[in-house]
């Protein structure tokens, strides 16, 4: 018996047309492999315009040094070429100055905000609690909860007077548990579904959906780059590695990018109407711990 598999595109479901005359801001999207890019391209796929945002500076790509903005004006490049209108706009979450300006760029293209997806954010903190010092406390703070808050307010009047919209914040299995080695990482994100659960409560009165993402391990470059580092620190094999790292992954791997982005795309979307205020774990099955 043969057996034959036809792949159906998300035009064939009527996907493409849901977010159609919406407007998504997504903070942190200059990664090439990265869960920011991810999101602005399924995002674009369900119809929506895309405001994609992040810091200047440079990032290490295969080895290269390249210009953030660069990255961030080639996807709005491709995003405009093959789905629909897309701006770069830089953005450092934790200055008003740059949020001010990120809305300001937002309005003058589209007019409005539907959603708004609080993707940047920082692994500062991650180390052993009692190397771990304020000003890696402060940092944490500034980008994992003060950025998310400082664009939420931003936003929320927009949203008021358009009727509603959705913000979606990007935690991480940090925000449901705990492990050694993470301190101020892990209770600024644990604080991220504090945030999340606020807005919820106090803005689904105006229609506004607020919702956290929480991914697991994702295979970014940053997380490809800590296997290789594992894996040359401790004498081991890729394979080695990524089978001791994801024994406690029910699905024993590494999630993509995209799988974090169709999370989003769904709370994003009009089949998500009814749901605010949660934790959605996009982790392969990781307990929770502690």
């Amino acid at each position: 018996m043969s057996l034959c598999l036809r792949v159906i595109s998300f035009r064939e479901f009527g996907f493409m047309s849901v977010l159609s005359g919406k407007t998504a801001i997504v903070t942190g999207a200059s990664a090439p492999n990265g869960i920011g890019r991810a999101i602005a391209l399924r995002l674009a796929q369900d119809g929506s315009n895309l405001v994609v945002a992040d810091i200047d500076g440079v990032l290490p790509v295969n080895g290269e040094d390249q210009s953030r903005m660069d990255l961030l004006e080639n996807l709005a490049s491709e995003l405009t070429s093959s789905q629909g209108k897309a701006i770069a706009v830089k953005l450092d979450v934790t200055r008003q100055s740059d949020v001010n300006d990120c809305i300001a760029a937002t309005l003058a293209a589209f007019d409005t905000v539907d959603v708004l997806v609080n993707n940047a954010g920082s692994l500062a903190g991650s180390d052993n609690f009692l190397s771990t010092t304020p000003s890696q406390w402060e940092t944490s703070f500034q980008v994992n909860i003060l950025g998310p808050m400082m664009m939420a307010q931003a936003v929320i009047p927009i949203m008021q007077k358009s009727g509603g919209g959705r913000i979606i914040n990007i935690g991480s299995t940090g925000s449901l548990g705990a492990e050694p080695g993470f301190g101020a990482y892990t209770a600024l994100k644990h604080g991220l579904v504090g945030f999340t659960k606020t807005i919820a409560a106090e803005f689904g009165v105006d229609g506004i959906l607020c919702n956290t993402v929480c991914p697991g391990y994702i295979s970014t470059d940053m997380h490809m780059a800590a296997n290789n580092r594992l894996a040359s620190e401790h004498g081991m094999t890729i394979e080695e590695v990524k089978s001791k790292r994801y024994e406690n992954v029910a699905l024993r791997d590494a999630g993509l990018p995209m799988d974090v982005a169709n999370a989003v795309a769904y709370l994003a979307g009009p089949q998500a109407n009814y749901v605010t205020g949660i934790n959605l774990p996009v982790t392969g099955g990781v307990p929770a711990g502690i």
